[in-house]
């Protein structure tokens, strides 16, 4: 038998995270998953239903612990898949977070919106990124992956979905606020463009990839999203595997939508 792949997915408890593992386990592809959330319960919970949910697999996943605003936890990770696997095939970055609803109910500053999502999204990614470069490049054909989300300068210029038209007046009246979300899944735009063009001679394949507007529990706003339209994670997750699986191959170093491309 071919020897698994070695994925690991961020956030991978819930949302698109938890359907991309779900979408590899139901692959007739070989593939050992690592599970990585903040909570190990949390972690070990989703384990158990995607046993349930795919009892015919006969591919592995297992639960592991991943903060991404602690040093320490990315390191105690990195020691662990080193120890147990030695290399890695695919690092799937798809944890974040958003502090914009908190804003909007008083619970964090203004500034701490801002921060608390660019330690998330962007700085814990890097940081991860960075550390598991070294078992990256121990696979013969290893993948990068940062999942951007609605997150591309140009949907801004085109279609400002979803915060919709405003009138003239001060204060704005938003009851769905994204945009330190979106600031930090923009700025995950150019740091895969960095990390293209450093690992272009090693080999390593790198993709931003955009899943759509999907209902997850990313600000626990999943029925508000449901109501204006936001699609199942599963769409998310599917799209993920065609990446990992290598059907987009051909769009290395871009941001990957379900059927296309996105221009920056």
């Amino acid at each position: 038998m071919a020897t698994p792949k070695i994925v690991l997915i961020t956030g991978g408890n819930s949302g698109i995270g938890y359907e991309a593992v779900k979408a590899l386990l139901e692959s007739n592809k070989p593939y050992h998953i690592l599970l990585a959330s903040r909570s190990l319960e949390k972690g070990a919970l989703a384990v158990q239903s995607l046993h349930e949910e795919c009892p015919e697999s006969t591919n592995a996943v297992e639960s592991v612990q991943l903060d991404l605003t602690s040093d320490s936890s990315i390191s105690e990770l990195f020691d662990h898949v080193k120890d147990s696997h030695g290399y890695l095939d695919v690092l799937v970055n798809n944890a974040g977070a958003t502090f914009d609803i908190e804003f909007l109910a008083g619970n964090v500053t203004l500034r701490e919106c801002f921060t608390k999502s660019y330690d998330v999204n962007l700085a814990g990614t890097n940081v991860l990124t960075w550390t598991f470069i070294p078992l990256l490049l121990k696979s013969s054909d290893p993948r990068l992956i940062f999942v951007a989300g609605l997150s591309h300068l140009s949907q801004a210029s085109e279609k400002y979905f979803p915060t919709p038209p405003q009138p003239a007046g001060w204060p704005k009246n938003i009851d769905f606020e994204t945009i330190g979300y979106r600031c930090s899944k923009v700025a995950l735009n150019m740091l895969m463009l960095d990390w293209n063009h450093k690992l272009k001679e090693d080999g390593v394949k790198v993709w931003c990839v955009g899943p759509g507007f999907l209902a997850t529990n990313l600000g626990n706003m999943k029925e508000k999203v449901k109501e204006m339209g936001g699609g199942h994670p599963s769409i998310g997750g599917k799209v993920l595997r065609r990446v990992v699986e290598g059907e987009r191959d051909a769009d290395v170093g871009k941001i990957v939508l379900g059927e296309g491309l996105c221009r920056f």
